[in-house]
């Protein structure tokens, strides 16, 4: 029998596109380069492809899967991350999804406690000290940082990703509280304090970390009135998405000392990103690395093959949407 056809919209690791060859008759996009949504289409329809396996840099929209070939029957993103795609217009298609969540935990996790740690002690701070010459005789009261120890820490999502985080922080003596719509069973919980607010979260909390997806309800709900009820010196952690965050308010607070820093690795309208942020020395500053890591990248890709495969096998995919 002849292999299902698969376009795969940018370049993955090389053993990925092995494996994926091994399934699936291939189209890929060799110079690596982002495709419009006719570009996208054209290739689909050139291929007369059965799937598409696509990643964050290919929004779909209504408009594209108004457009979507009827062969198309599934579509998988290499991504934990969906707000890329019109779910509601893929399921009116008719169109299977599925994505890779589960690959990208501890990775994301790591980044996470990464930026947190790096706030605690200015560590872009010192180093640029340390670079540009400037680190002088030793005193006993400059240039302090804060112990995470002790110190409550509030995650605004308590999921894969959340619970990750609140597993690293715990070594480290931190106090985990969290809000979501839904509380966690409390083997789940393991000791954490659930907050029925994001108010009672954030006055609860020295630090802040989310974990949360893209929603109607989400979006831009880090705000100067969300921000106003953490504590003077309080410490914000962002490896969920960008557009989750008014930059107005953050920049704000940041600049006048209401937070003492922030640690980012997601953007509004990344790879562009408000560039204010590179004047605040309390800003901690990443290019959105939280899968990037070789073992991950590599789970991602065998997790999307897997769902493609089982699809085509008349099987459950394992994570569907």
């Amino acid at each position: 029998m002849s292999k299902p056809r698969l376009v795969v919209t940018r370049r993955l690791p090389p053993q990925v596109e092995a494996e994926l060859a091994e399934h699936f008759d291939l189209m890929v996009n060799a110079e690596d380069k982002v495709l419009s949504r006719d570009a996208i289409l054209t290739r689909l329809a050139a291929h007369r492809a059965d799937a598409l396996l696509i990643t964050l840099t290919e929004p779909l929209d209504d408009a594209f899967f108004a457009a979507l070939p009827d062969h198309v029957r599934v579509i998988c993103t290499y991504s934990v991350g969906t707000n890329h795609i019109d779910i509601d217009a893929a399921r009116a298609k008719g169109v299977a999804l599925a994505f890779t969540p589960e690959a990208v935990t501890e990775a994301t996790a790591d980044v996470a406690l990464l930026l947190l740690l790096a706030a605690c002690r200015r560590a872009h701070e010192f180093q640029a000290t340390l670079r540009q010459g400037r680190w002088g005789a030793w005193n006993a009261w400059e240039n302090l940082g804060w112990d995470p120890g002790g110190q409550v820490l509030g995650l605004v999502g308590m999921g894969r990703i959340g619970q990750a985080v609140a597993r690293r922080a715990r070594a480290f003596g931190m106090d985990i509280h969290y809000f979501q719509r839904n509380r966690l069973n409390p083997a789940l919980e393991q000791g954490a304090t659930f907050h029925t607010s994001l108010q009672s979260l954030f006055r609860a909390s020295r630090f802040v970390s989310l974990h949360t997806p893209t929603t109607p309800q989400t979006k831009g709900f880090i705000n100067a009135e969300s921000l106003s009820w953490l504590p003077p010196g309080a410490i914000f952690i962002n490896t969920a998405r960008g557009d989750q965050v008014d930059d107005d308010a953050l920049i704000t607070a940041l600049g006048n000392g209401r937070l003492a820093a922030a640690g980012l690795d997601v953007f509004a309208g990344e790879p562009h990103f408000d560039r204010r942020y590179l004047d605040l020395p309390n800003a901690y500053l990443l290019p959105h690395i939280g899968t990037s890591t070789e073992q991950t990248r590599l789970r991602m890709g065998r997790d999307a093959a897997a769902n493609l495969c089982a699809f085509f096998d008349n099987r459950s995919m394992p994570w569907a949407l």
